[in-house]
């Protein structure tokens, strides 16, 4: 890669534009149906996500080797397409890229009931659609956080990553209930439906921004071939000191949290713990990160960016150990498991602050390879912890596993916050 690729490197934050309140909730239009979108279809997706291992196991009867290859099927694309997909989001218009993902992932998810309701439905269609719809999301997902410097100023990034983090978190707790309500009362392929519908109702709104509204990315490279361009983005994030020690932690920490893996067996087996409270904790981790995500914008203009990743750090790792060391009856387990949910506050407001970071030193340019270089390590690596976490758990127990992947996991930790201490 030519060295005119990687850009000047911000060395401190005071070269970062300071954050600024914005004067209305929704920024600006663009925003608003960008954010408006999103927030439905995210809902959606918690629908889907427990809809699908429903028809397998409830319609196919799918062995536990079959919801296994579900689960492989969904995370392949991560490994396959990361890379390409972050090259074109920095060849092509990224508005089109956006609306094309969401209408091919509501048609991928329409052939759902409609399958089912003449009788054709098959777990190579499941397979295949769990793979199809993953690509997408990456499509979507690697181009919407490169797309979003483009609808916002500057200065508002982290303010626009904030109320995307409430709607994340807002649907990590109003998702798991409504899918259940809805799969309980109109069965599992009618509630795919509603998320179908979620992802067309994002297009609409996505398509609704208009071209004025939307600053252009200037190109200011020579064009080199696609794999070149791949490349490029791991070259690039490694070029900015503090994205590429986030990176690093991040790789890491991915990779440690495959333990969690085992956390449903966890509490439902070892722990005895009812579906109920098991849904009860889900939502309090989703309290929790919606609390976070409001606290972001005030605390990272007090603070600073470095001292606000210390602090997000800080509050995530304190309350991890209380999950392998939970015991007792299901009220004391209940409770130490409510504890470590609660460190989702500082698990959001460090992500809130380090997306923004990127996107604030990253030009709009190479905004999708970089993105994609993140999706790659961190997404990538993760059914590999998971995998190493299972056969530990078959020698050790579930219990012992988890405590070494909670210990690793704040050793990481430990080793990032030494680094963002001496670089405050």
């Amino acid at each position: 890669m030519a060295s005119h690729d990687i850009p000047a490197v911000p060395q401190t934050d005071e070269q970062v534009p300071e954050v600024v309140a914005p004067r209305s909730f929704w920024l600006n239009r663009a925003f608003g149906l960008l954010w408006s979108g999103q927030t439905v279809s995210l809902l959606g997706s918690h629908i889907t996500g427990s809809a699908i291992p429903f028809i397998a196991i409830m319609l196919l009867g799918a062995t536990p080797l079959q919801v296994g290859l579900l689960s492989l099927f969904a995370s392949l694309p991560t490994l396959l397409f990361s890379l390409p997909i972050g090259a074109w989001v920095d060849r092509l218009p990224r508005r089109p890229m956006l609306v094309l993902a969401d209408m091919g992932r509501a048609l991928l998810l329409l052939s759902l009931p409609i399958a089912v309701l003449f009788g054709q439905i098959s777990l190579f269609q499941l397979l295949l659609v769990a793979f199809l719809t993953s690509t997408l999301t990456i499509c979507f997902d690697t181009a919407y956080q490169a797309f979003l410097p483009q609808v916002v100023l500057h200065a508002q990034l982290v303010e626009g990553n904030s109320k995307l983090g409430t709607s994340d978190s807002l649907a990590e707790v109003a998702g798991p209930p409504l899918a259940g309500v809805l799969i309980q009362w109109l069965s599992a392929p009618l509630a795919v439906f509603f998320d179908a519908l979620s992802f067309l109702f994002s297009a609409l709104s996505i398509g609704l921004i208009r071209s004025r509204e939307i600053e252009s990315v200037p190109v200011v490279e020579e064009r080199v071939s696609l794999w070149e361009d791949m490349r490029s983005g791991l070259r690039i994030l490694f070029a900015y000191p503090l994205l590429r020690t986030l990176a690093i932690y991040d790789t890491l920490k991915a990779f440690c949290a495959g333990v969690f893996a085992l956390y449903t067996i966890f509490v439902l087996r070892d722990l005895h713990l009812s579906p109920v409270l098991y849904g009860l904790l889900i939502a309090v981790g989703g309290v929790s990160a919606l609390i976070g995500s409001f606290l972001a914008p005030a605390l990272i203009r007090r603070y600073g960016a470095r001292r606000a990743l210390l602090y997000g750090l800080i509050v995530g790792k304190l309350t991890a150990l209380a999950t392998p060391l939970a015991f007792g009856g299901p009220s004391l387990a209940f409770a130490l498991l409510a504890l470590a949910q609660m460190g989702d506050i500082g698990y959001v407001f460090f992500s809130i602050n380090e997306i923004s970071l990127r996107q604030q030193q990253i030009p709009a340019h190479q905004l999708g390879r970089v993105n994609a270089a993140i999706n790659f390590l961190v997404n990538g690596i993760g059914p590999l912890g998971a995998l190493l976490a299972g056969l530990l758990a078959e020698v050790i127990g579930v219990r012992y596993t988890l405590l070494c992947g909670v210990c690793a996991m704040m050793l990481n930790a430990a080793w990032l916050a030494v680094v963002l201490w001496r670089q405050k």
